[in-house]
């Protein structure tokens, strides 16, 4: 598989801060990634040296086989859509998308449109005084019909509801199923967009500590509940993450994939073994203490 995006050794400091500290990783071509992390965990960052915004203090990166720095063919292949997104004052949302038709070669006017009625935005209104639910929907807007061969959403959908975030996530799934590329999500609603993901990127204190596809991660623990002694004795000599009891009752996330042998001491002790939702397990594996070093029950 063809890598977008390859990064080598990368740091990033400022001053006496390390945001980015000596990562390695690779970004395939033709996937959805999910990039995340806790806030201040480096992930900003790094996709701002990605997309040629921010200096790397030292390592190597490279994107589409070239350094984006300065590089208007790596750069006019990307599409950032930032949490933040600054526009001048008297821009109206029709202005943004006229002047995303000048900068993204392969920009959709007609799907453009479409979504624009989608998220009901108002076109001849000014962005400074859009809502931030409507802002955030420009956002999509722009990159979901920019269909940049390597689209980068950044919290994307601050100030959505529920609904809207959904109809979000279909319309991704949708596109990208026509229009093949490859999409990183940075994101902390991580269980709503684990469904979507095909490879997860965890970064943590400026650090990769997890670069795999979603379906082996989910592999990586499974939860045992019941009565609490019962929890305890299947526990016994395995790796715990957390553990949580109430009343009699207690549940556990246990390392590893359940085998034949787990499954049969389950059922005779009358116990339920499920996968743990991915925003769980990432949020366990990142703690303080980190993975590998929980201790044995």
């Amino acid at each position: 598989m063809t890598a977008v995006v390859e990064v080598s050794r990368l740091t990033k400091s400022y001053r006496d801060v390390t945001a980015v500290d000596d990562v390695s990783f690779a970004i395939e071509a033709g996937k959805i990634y999910g990039l995340l992390g806790r806030n201040g965990a480096g992930k900003t960052t790094l996709m701002q040296m990605i997309t040629a915004q921010a200096f790397p203090t030292s390592g190597e990166l490279r994107v589409f086989g070239e350094s984006p720095f300065e590089n208007n063919r790596v750069l006019s292949r990307i599409c950032f859509i930032k949490e933040s997104q600054k526009y001048p004052d008297n821009y109206r949302v029709a202005d943004v998308l006229d002047l995303c038709s000048d900068l993204f070669p392969n920009w959709d006017r007609d799907f453009a449109d479409r979504l624009v009625e989608v998220f009901r935005l108002p076109p001849k209104r000014q962005m400074r005084k859009l809502s931030r639910g409507m802002l955030s929907s420009v956002g999509i807007v722009a990159g979901l019909a920019s269909r940049a061969p390597l689209t980068i959403f950044d919290e994307p959908y601050l100030g959505l509801d529920a609904a809207s975030r959904s109809l979000f996530y279909e319309l991704l799934v949708e596109d990208y199923a026509e229009h093949p590329r490859t999409v990183i999500l940075s994101t902390h609603l991580i269980d709503e967009v684990s469904r979507i993901l095909e490879h997860v990127i965890v970064i943590n204190d400026g650090r990769v500590l997890i670069d795999e596809e979603t379906d082996s991660l989910r592999n990586r623990a499974f939860t045992v509940s019941g009565a609490t002694a019962d929890v305890e004795a299947f526990a016994k000599g395995k790796t715990v993450l957390h553990r949580e009891t109430l009343g009699g009752l207690a549940s556990a996330i246990v390392v590893g994939n359940p085998g034949a042998d787990d499954r049969q001491l389950a059922r005779s002790l009358r116990l339920e073994l499920d996968n743990v939702p991915l925003q769980q397990l990432i949020v366990h594996l990142t703690s303080r203490k980190s993975y590998g070093k929980e201790a044995k029950a």
